[in-house]
């Protein structure tokens, strides 16, 4: 496989993943947001856009230039615009490997992009409609694409962008003074009725942390994602797995995993922040190791928000 187009079948499930991640996030601030207080408004919404990874670009910033710079720009593939339309342009690029109904549902959507109100009530509503036009593409990625070497990289690109957005989500629960309750939290992952039928019984935030980070049958844990981009590392380089791991990016993401699985502590909560951080950094680290072994033009297609 040619290594540009490795490249952008990677950049897909990044960048579909994190228009998804994104409009999990502002959706689930979005009510707390609007009823605060001016001052206070501005200045969870500086919070915010920071563990998104950017920073405001004007002193008067406030709900309005948030929905503006997580939901809206297109130039910035931070926000879910940004990403859609840097998505759709790697599956132009890569128009040859993709399904023919994958690149229908990324133009689709990106042409729809416009038809939306830019107010709180409007991006509410995008965001839901961006759940549903990600969700439609990656199942169709699943359903019409082979699940070989140009499936691997999107699955790799998606399960890394997943398990560092995931990490931003549990990030985001302190942005605001009071807190964001953990029965939010778990719906804005979609886990809630799962982590229900998981409990059975009375439970605690410290529960709810620890299914979100560490459950390993959920799709959106950080646990669950980290082992699933190891899944396709050993596939692409099978070669590697009878003598330790050469490659770097095996290495990184099983160090992260390893970490989280076997460390034990009593109050998961004071480390959560810690964890985070750890998760945010191994996903970029091993995203670079993955383009600098698979990919010969990774520094034009880098991210800004990464943790370095």
């Amino acid at each position: 496989m040619l290594s540009r187009i490795a490249e952008s079948l990677f950049w897909i499930g990044r960048y579909v993943e994190r228009a998804d991640g994104t409009a999990r996030i502002l959706d689930v601030h979005l009510e707390r947001l609007n009823q605060m207080p001016r001052p206070v408004q501005s200045d969870v919404s500086r919070q915010l856009l920071g563990v998104m990874g950017s920073r405001p670009q004007t002193e008067d910033f406030g709900l309005p230039e948030l929905l503006e710079a997580l939901a809206f720009d297109r130039s910035s593939a931070t926000s879910i615009a940004g990403a859609l339309g840097a998505a759709r342009e790697n599956a132009r690029r890569a128009r040859e490997t993709v399904s023919g109904s994958v690149w229908e549902g990324l133009n689709t959507t990106w042409y729809g992009l416009t038809q939306h109100r830019k107010d709180v009530v409007g991006t509410y509503r995008f965001c839901h409609w961006v759940l549903e036009r990600t969700a439609m593409v990656r199942g169709l990625s699943d359903t019409t694409m082979s699940h070989d070497e140009s499936w691997q990289f999107l699955v790799l690109g998606r399960s890394l962008e997943r398990a560092d957005m995931t990490a931003r989500m549990l990030s985001t629960r302190d942005v605001h003074a009071s807190g964001l309750s953990w029965v939010n939290m778990l719906r804005c992952a979609g886990a809630y009725e799962s982590f229900l039928r998981t409990r059975r019984a009375s439970f605690g935030e410290q529960h709810a942390a620890q299914f979100l980070l560490l459950d390993r049958l959920f799709p959106r844990s950080i646990m669950y994602a980290l082992s699933d981009a190891e899944k396709c590392l050993a596939k692409l380089n099978p070669e590697y797995q009878r003598v330790g791991f050469i490659n770097d990016a095996s290495r990184i993401v099983g160090q992260a995993r390893t970490f989280l699985e076997f460390h034990q502590t009593d109050d998961l909560m004071s480390e959560l922040p810690e964890h985070m951080e750890r998760v945010q950094k191994a996903c970029a680290r091993a995203s670079d190791a993955v383009a600098r072994t698979y990919f010969s033009q990774a520094a034009e297609l880098s991210w800004v928000g990464e943790v370095s």
